[in-house]
Parts: structure tokens; C-alpha cells; sequence
């Protein structure tokens, strides 16, 4: 209900947008393009973790729609230069990047309780009395499930996700500079692009 919904509105204003498309530049396009269609996108999204890509395919859909209005590619054009050059993540990377700066203000101090209460570091957990030689990473203790459901609760699918990232993601404690390189290393990760030439 949430991804129809969604999907339905961000089309809506695309539609408007397109009507006047050539009046407004790339610059304004894309600004408007930010504030309309991925702040809706981005809206709730770490509740989207563990779902199949069929599930946000429609997502994506949007995403890819926005590109080409942007760079006035026709249907059936190819976005991901497009979206490369705009900076902008796949869906799928969107939802880990939210997932992943929700832990690091969990690190930092900055998080509600109610989402602290949901994550344990592993430097808490002992084994036979000696600590476990994962907490020097600053990872996060993954509950065990044996339903795939569960797989997607916060808990889970944030702890995976923070688990995953490169150590020097991870240990920036500036949020600003936490959330650059989160999107680099993500943004390099789901485009298969170098490191050192993603933001160039």
C-alpha cells in the first residue's frame, strides 16, 4: 500500500513537471525534481528493508523516471549515466544508506530510544567470558531468526547493513562526513564505480 501510494503521487508531480519541463533548466528541474519526487522516496523507507526487488521495482520505476525528465531522455533510454552524473543512489541503496545513518546516530548518541533500544553492540556481548574479537570493528550483534519475515525487522537489516560497511564509513563520528562517505562507498558499490572517481 505504502509503495502504490507513493509511486502514484511521485508520478503525478513527474507528469506536472514534465508540462513544464522546458521552461525551467536542469538546474531548477532537478532541484524540484529533489523536493517533489526523492524526499517521498526517501520518506519511511528503512521500513522497505529485506523486500524482494520485484516489491520496489515500482520505486526504482519512479526513480529512473525522474532521470529522464531531467536530462530529457526519451521512454526507453538507458538512465544509469543519468543517474550517475546526478549523484543519485538506486532504491536499493537509498534504504541501506537510511538504515545506515539510523545506526550511526545510534553510535553518536543522537537517536531516539525507542531505536537504540533495538540494537546491541557486539563490544556488550561476551563469549565464555572473553569479548568478542568482532566488537573491535564496531559491529553490531545480528539477532538470530529462523523466519524470513524477521529478517526485515530494524533490528536485523540495520545491524546487516552497518556490519557490511567498510571500517573507515563506520568510524567517522562528524554525521556530515559519515553520510559523504556512506554515499560514496554505496554510490561505488551499486554502480561499479572506482573510488576515487565516483564524485568527480
Amino acid at each position: 500500500m505504502h509503495i502504490s501510494k507513493t509511486t502514484q503521487t511521485c508520478f503525478f508531480h513527474l507528469r506536472r513537471l514534465r508540462q513544464v519541463r522546458r521552461l525551467l533548466g536542469r538546474d531548477v528541474t532537478t532541484n524540484l525534481v529533489s523536493s517533489f519526487v526523492l524526499s517521498r522516496l526517501d520518506y519511511g523507507n528503512a521500513l522497505l528493508a529485506g523486500l524482494p526487488y520485484t516489491t520496489i521495482a515500482p520505486l526504482q520505476c519512479v526513480l529512473n523516471a525522474a532521470a529522464r525528465l531531467v536530462y530529457g531522455l526519451l521512454p526507453r533510454d538507458h538512465v544509469s549515466a543519468a543517474a550517475i552524473e546526478l549523484h543519485w543512489l538506486p532504491v536499493e541503496a537509498r534504504i541501506q544508506f537510511k538504515l545506515c545513518l539510523l545506526v550511526h546516530l545510534t553510535v553518536i548518541g543522537n537517536a531516539p530510544t525507542y531505536i537504540t533500544d533495538l540494537l546491541q553492540p557486539v563490544s556488550s556481548v561476551t563469549s565464555h567470558g572473553t569479548v568478542l574479537r568482532s566488537a573491535t570493528k564496531s559491529d553490531f550483534q545480528v539477532p538470530r531468526t529462523r523466519l524470513k519475515f524477521a529478517e526485515r525487522t530494524f533490528g536485523v537489516a540495520a545491524a546487516k547493513s552497518w556490519n557490511n560497511l567498510p571500517l573507515h564509513v563506520r568510524i567517522a563520528d562528524n554525521t556530515d562526513t559519515f553520510k559523504w562517505r556512506l554515499k560514496t562507498s554505496l554510490f561505488c558499490t551499486f554502480y561499479d564505480q572506482p573510488l576515487k572517481t565516483a564524485f568527480m
